[in-house]
């Protein structure tokens, strides 16, 4: 066995919010669906939309543009939801636009600057340029974990 590995390839899902442009790990993501008005909880934090009925399933649904930090938008046919799972939550993600699916290697990933507190502090993970577009890579876990402390 040798000390050198090859680069982990990675699929990423790309989206856009507030035309920028997105990316998580395409493992996580379990569908895709349409935009589906949710229904809103008392007390939860401004970024969470509600809930939705995901096949009998109660389905929290983040408006992701909010969470970091980003103008609020009005919502329209084109946006969609990204349903994903972390650990054993499942969380829906509202987006502008799923861009599409690319594939690349770690090596092809860099870390984000160190950056004053922020909002969005923490929740992009890596960034990767494709084509002159920079894309950021969330951290799920983060961008998640937050919202159960917000809650509480």
């Amino acid at each position: 066995m040798t000390d050198t590995q090859s680069p982990q390839s990675i699929e990423l899902l790309t989206f856009q919010l507030a035309d920028q442009e997105y990316s998580l790990d395409i493992m996580s993501v379990r569908e895709i669906r349409g935009w589906t008005r949710a229904t809103p909880l008392p007390h939860a934090p401004k970024f969470m939309k509600g809930v939705i009925n995901l096949r009998g399933t109660v389905l929290p649904v983040m408006d992701l543009a909010q969470r970091l930090g980003l103008a609020a938008r009005e919502q329209n046919d084109r946006n969609v939801i990204i349903v994903v799972k972390h650990e054993e939550t499942m969380t829906g993600l509202l987006v502008d636009a799923v861009s599409d699916i690319i594939a690349l290697t770690s090596d092809d990933l860099q870390p984000p600057p160190e950056l004053s507190s922020g909002t969005a502090n923490g929740v992009v993970n890596a960034l990767t340029l494709i084509d002159d577009r920079m894309i950021r890579v969330l951290d799920l876990a983060a961008t998640i974990n937050d919202t159960e402390s917000a809650a509480a």
